[in-house]
């Protein structure tokens, strides 16, 4: 049983539908199914009105409603337009709301019709990259604007539990069940939040993504396969991953199958934000002929319910909500290679960068210089962390290498 999702305030995303509002490029939210997309347009919608939009210039359409037709078509879908435009006001900005747009067959077209009308503001959500990389991109020539929505960061799922007058004794204390739960929204709609309740939810939320966003787009028959792969990837997030070694897994636990094959799996995942890649990257003056790469699942809570909710790795589970704090953030993130050990983050974001180890605890000396040592094997001037659990033996090193908590970077205490 659930109750209500309260319509709590994203001020990040809502600051961005601001900033383009009325201008005439056609503004697409894409991100994992459940994340949050819907419930950031129905508010902007709802500002809208607020700030004096009539409702009759305001079409709404969400696609993925149990009350909609199963199929649904770009024709049905221009009648309903038609319609909504002759009953608004034609002197006033007309503002289209298309919600998982990508269930309308022959979606591109009214989206391109839309775009070409004057007075009209575009808003679609989908959850599948393929909204970008379609014909729409062409059709439009660059005049659409990406804008990523991704599962509550931590700092927005404390303001999601004040709102719910959910009590937590301290941060920290709220950080241990974000790690273990993750942060998709609809958890807090649950009316019972026991950890079968939220499980439940998680698996909905899996087979909904799976089923919708990559089997069905990839007409995927060997659901056992695709199953097993994502928890591999689950069970692994955070270790160098190689196709020919899960080829080889695979075919261990009597599923055969290829690289090709694996490769596209892989990629449809992650064009339904299920996964993230972090390639490896050298840093001493040479590229790798033959990276590597990691992948991180979109939530923790996703992850851990594949595996089980295993108290193992947490280590891992620390990188991984570190990972998707900085691609939120706005960086491209990599894994940093050089003859001293392995750089778990290099992010970059516009002639920035910055350097990161993370690690549960770094009390004892010999983690503490396992840890260090490769950020003092760089030789240039940008900044260098160490995140970690720990409260105590933070601060900044002699030769200016900032120990920070993990929990106060998060929340914006500790800066890059």
């Amino acid at each position: 049983m659930s109750i209500p999702l309260l319509r709590v305030e994203r001020p990040n995303y809502q600051r961005v539908l601001n900033e383009l509002r009325d201008t005439e490029q056609v503004k697409v939210l894409q991100g994992v199914r459940r994340c949050g997309k819907s419930t950031i347009l129905a508010s902007f919608k709802d500002e809208l009105i607020a700030s004096g939009v009539p409702e009759s210039n305001i079409f709404y359409r969400r696609f993925d409603e149990f009350s909609l037709p199963l199929e649904q078509t770009a024709e049905g879908l221009m009648k309903d337009l038609g319609a909504a435009f002759d009953s608004a006001n034609p002197d006033a900005m007309m503002y289209v709301f298309l919600d998982e747009i990508q269930e309308v067959e022959g979606w591109e077209t009214v989206v391109r019709r839309l775009h070409a009308h004057p007075g009209v503001d575009v808003y679609v959500t989908g959850s599948n990259a393929h909204l970008l990389s379609s014909d729409l991109a062409t059709q439009l020539a660059g005049r659409q604007v990406s804008i990523r929505v991704y599962p509550l960061s931590f700092e927005e799922y404390l303001r999601f539990k004040n709102a719910y007058d959910i009590a937590y004794q301290d941060a920290d204390t709220a950080f241990s069940e974000y790690m273990r739960f993750g942060g998709m929204p609809s958890l807090f709609s649950l009316r019972s939040g026991t950890p079968e309740g939220i499980a439940r939810e998680l698996s909905s939320i899996l087979d909904t993504v799976v089923l919708n966003d990559v089997a069905r787009r990839l007409k995927i028959r060997d659901l056992a396969l695709l199953q097993r792969l994502i928890a591999y990837l689950f069970s692994t997030s955070g270790n160098l991953f190689s196709t020919n070694k899960v080829v080889g897994a695979l075919g261990s636990a009597k599923r055969k199958t290829s690289s090709e094959t694996v490769d596209n799996y892989i990629d449809a995942l992650e064009k339904a934000y299920v996964v993230a890649e972090a390639s490896q990257s050298g840093l001493q003056g040479k590229e790798l002929l033959s990276p590597l790469r990691k992948f991180y699942p979109a939530d923790l809570g996703l992850r851990n319910f594949i595996t089980h909710f295993s108290a193992e790795n947490t280590g891992f589970q620390l990188e991984n909500v570190v990972h998707n704090e900085l691609v939120r953030r706005g960086y491209a993130v990599g894994v940093g290679v050089l003859r001293a050990g392995e750089i778990d983050f290099v992010a970059r974001r516009m002639d920035e960068r910055v350097y990161i180890q993370v690690s549960e605890t770094v009390l004892d000396p010999a983690t503490r210089d396992r840890e260090l040592r490769p950020l003092r094997a760089i030789a240039d001037a940008f900044p260098k962390m160490v995140l970690t659990l720990d409260r105590f033996g933070t601060g900044i090193t002699d030769d200016g290498i900032r120990i920070a908590n993990v929990v106060d970077w998060l929340l914006g205490e500790v800066g890059e």
